[in-house]
């Protein structure tokens, strides 16, 4: 079934998938799908990783700036000690107001995110508020003790969190990612007092530390004749059962796996209802999938796609069943730990045409990863969570 984009979906999906990171931007270093490994029969799995996204803390060296660009560092204003803010749950989603003191319109032509602490930080997103929403971030940050605010599933001020079809990212980081830099023809605008949100997903299983996560802006004079770009995003369902031998188990029950995603999250808890009215209703299994009709023209210029540790494989398809069918991102192997965004040949997206992410995931892999030691299986279906899931599939178009 196909469905155009809905405005809803942003203040349901939590957004956990990041570009530059669980999504990227195109550049000349961004990985070439040729290069993609075939699947083996029985996938493998480093029974050590995902206990942390490990690293020394060492700033990366940075690509030169290119003529008449420049640098603008962003900070968190103090160190910030994560938690779950509803009392339970091993996850929190901390939103920062951050000032690049931006006295003439811009363009983003790159950034670097330097997670503090990469064992705790699950992902990292940077969005865009612009001057007459600067109040609303602003008065969130008042309204909430400490450091920054809660900020479940977008950037917690509801007129900023744009839509599904054009999501107002500025960059982002994610276990894999590095700085990024855009392709010369390519920016992303900013006026002239816009503000940045800086989301961090905190894996509270890996720690409870503080944190100062900071970022690199690479900016540009929006003089230069550059062509805006914008994020598309592509959500599919997760409905994977418990298995049959841990059936029993009190979260093996979809409406008691659903209810306790809300009261984790709160209504972005919700999305696994939500996206059945997106998607349609497909058969409970391990693969889900969901066709997007694209509603205006655009080029894509990049894909990336986004899971968490149950993941297997995921792909994403231009009108699937028909002579114009294209795959524009095949991942059979997925690596929670190289989310990098997959530069692609400029390819027309005309109105009408179909878009469909498709994800596999696999409840076996609880019994081989860190993360899920001392964990009840459960019903998964898409939450926030670092040991919940997702399916999304990412476009970075430009438009006429």
């Amino acid at each position: 079934m196909t469905r155009g984009v809905a405005p809803w979906l942003p203040v349901l999906l939590g957004v956990s998938l990041v570009l530059g990171g669980c999504g990227g931007t195109p550049d000349d270093d961004a990985r070439d799908p040729s290069t993609t490994t075939a699947p083996s029969a029985e996938p493998s799995v480093d029974s050590q990783a995902h206990d942390g996204h490990g690293g020394d803390g060492a700033e990366p060296a940075s690509t030169p700036l290119r003529e008449g660009e420049r640098f603008a560092r962003l900070a968190m204003p103090a160190p910030y000690s994560p938690s779950a803010p509803n009392g339970t749950g091993t996850d929190d989603y901390r939103c920062f107001l951050l000032d690049p003191e931006l006295a003439e319109d811009a363009f983003i032509t790159g950034f670097d995110v330097q997670p503090g602490t990469p064992d705790t930080v699950h992902h990292v997103i940077m969005f865009r508020v612009p001057p007459e929403l600067v109040s609303q971030a602003e008065a969130a940050d008042k309204a909430t003790p400490g450091e920054g605010w809660t900020c479940f599933g977008d950037a917690g001020i509801p007129a900023a969190s744009g839509s599904v079809d054009d999501v107002p990212w500025l960059g982002a980081w994610a276990p894999g990612g590095g700085e990024r830099v855009l392709a010369d023809d390519l920016g992303t605008p900013v006026e002239a007092g816009s503000q940045v949100v800086m989301q961090v997903h905190y894996n509270l299983l890996a720690g409870t530390g503080p944190d100062v996560t900071a970022a690199r802006l690479r900016l540009a004079s929006a003089d230069k004749d550059l062509a805006p770009l914008q994020t598309m995003l592509l959500p599919a369902p997760v409905e994977l059962p418990c298995r049959p031998r841990h059936s029993d188990g009190k979260l093996c029950d979809r409406d008691a796996a659903v209810d306790d995603v809300i009261a984790r999250f709160g209504p972005s808890g919700n999305t696994a209802n939500g996206l059945h009215m997106f998607c349609g209703s497909q058969p409970v299994g391990p693969e889900q999938h969901c066709d997007t009709t694209i509603e205006r023209p655009a080029t894509l210029r990049a894909v990336a796609g986004h899971m968490h540790l149950l993941g297997r494989s995921l792909t994403i398809d231009v009108n699937p069943g028909t002579r114009r069918e294209q795959r524009v991102l095949d991942i059979p192997v997925w690596n929670f730990d190289d989310q990098g965004a997959v530069s692609v040949d400029p390819l027309r997206l005309r109105r009408g045409d179909t878009v469909r992410v498709t994800c596999t995931h696999d409840q076996s892999l609880r019994d081989q990863l860190p993360a899920f030691e001392g964990q009840e299986e459960r019903y998964v279906v898409w939450g926030e969570g670092t040991t919940d899931e997702m399916c999304l599939g990412m476009l970075l178009v430009t438009r006429p």
